[in-house]
């Protein structure tokens, strides 16, 4: 990608707000929201694209996205851009080690909220496939209890997923993936 897409920063999250460049950006990774289509079955649309934070970051990391901000359309550095998120996110850090390992590795990722986890991954992408993964990020000095894995297994069996859970070492920049598989007896 030759130039940068220009994004604009508003309150919690960035807008491209030429549609085709959108819709490119889209393609490179189904990055971010177009607004008014909750799942797109084509990549071009005609309306702006909406970026998560987390999303911003990653591609500004990648020279991907340049991020303007306030009526002097003034421009927000990688620094800048990180420490506002870092307000947002619990354990943001953590979060975003595991995106950008994800990411990386060529896999989509998009919120989990609504799976009661940080992360939902797409081997292909949202509108081609339902999400095969839902991710939860934890530190290495966390505890899980067997109750919560009974939780989690039995939401991510409801919809039919595989619950990983992420455990980066953000000295080491290793990531270890715990996946359960649930079987009947």
């Amino acid at each position: 990608m030759p130039n940068k897409i220009e994004t604009e920063f508003i309150e919690n999250f960035l807008v491209v707000w030429n549609p085709e460049q959108g819709s490119e950006l889209y393609k490179l990774g189904f990055y971010g929201k177009p607004i008014g289509i909750p799942k797109p079955k084509v990549a071009d649309f005609n309306v702006p694209l909406i970026l998560d934070l987390m999303e911003g970051l990653y591609l500004m990391g990648k020279g991907i996205i340049t991020i303007l901000e306030g009526p002097k359309k003034d421009e927000v550095s990688f620094e800048k851009l990180r420490k506002r998120v870092r307000k947002l996110y619990d354990e943001f850090d953590l979060k975003y080690a595991v995106y950008q390992d994800l990411r990386d590795t060529g896999l989509i990722v998009t919120p989990g909220i609504k799976y009661g986890c940080d992360f939902a991954v797409y081997k292909h992408g949202p509108g081609m496939e339902h999400a095969p993964y839902m991710v939860s990020v934890k530190k290495t000095e966390s505890e899980v209890t067997a109750t919560e894995i009974v939780k989690v297994g039995r939401l991510a069996t409801t919809v039919r997923k595989r619950f990983i859970i992420a455990i980066p070492n953000l000295e080491t920049e290793g990531i270890q993936y715990l996946i359960f598989k649930w079987f009947k007896a």
